[in-house]
C-alpha cells in the first residue's frame, strides 16, 4: 500500500538531516517513527482501557487495596521477594 503525506520544507530537511547522520533512508526514518508512535499509542490506549475496566469494577463491588497495602506488597518484591500481592477488600 502506498500512502503518501505532506511535510513542510523544515520538517523534511530534518528528517533528511537525521537520515544522512544515521545512514539510513528518509524513507526508513519516516517509517520507523511513524511505527514507534503507533506501538506507544496503542499501549496508551490499552492502558488507558485497563484502567478504566479496574474503574469500573471497583464502581461494581467496592473491592480494592489500600496505597499501603499495596506499597508494603511492591517494597517486597523490590527487595526480592517473592511475595503474593495483597487481598482486595471493601
Amino acid at each position: 500500500m502506498v500512502t503518501t503525506i505532506k511535510l513542510n520544507d523544515d520538517l523534511k530537511a530534518r528528517i533528511h538531516r537525521l537520515a544522512d547522520q544515521r545512514d539510513r533512508s528518509a524513507h526508513w526514518i519516516m517509517r520507523e517513527a511513524i511505527t514507534q508512535y503507533v506501538e506507544r499509542e496503542e499501549k496508551r490506549e490499552a492502558f488507558k482501557q485497563d484502567a478504566m475496566r479496574a474503574w469500573n469494577d471497583y464502581q461494581a463491588n467496592g473491592l480494592h487495596v489500600t496505597l499501603e497495602e499495596a506499597d508494603a506488597w511492591l517494597a517486597k518484591l523490590e527487595a526480592g521477594e517473592d511475595a503474593e500481592p495483597p487481598k482486595c477488600h471493601e
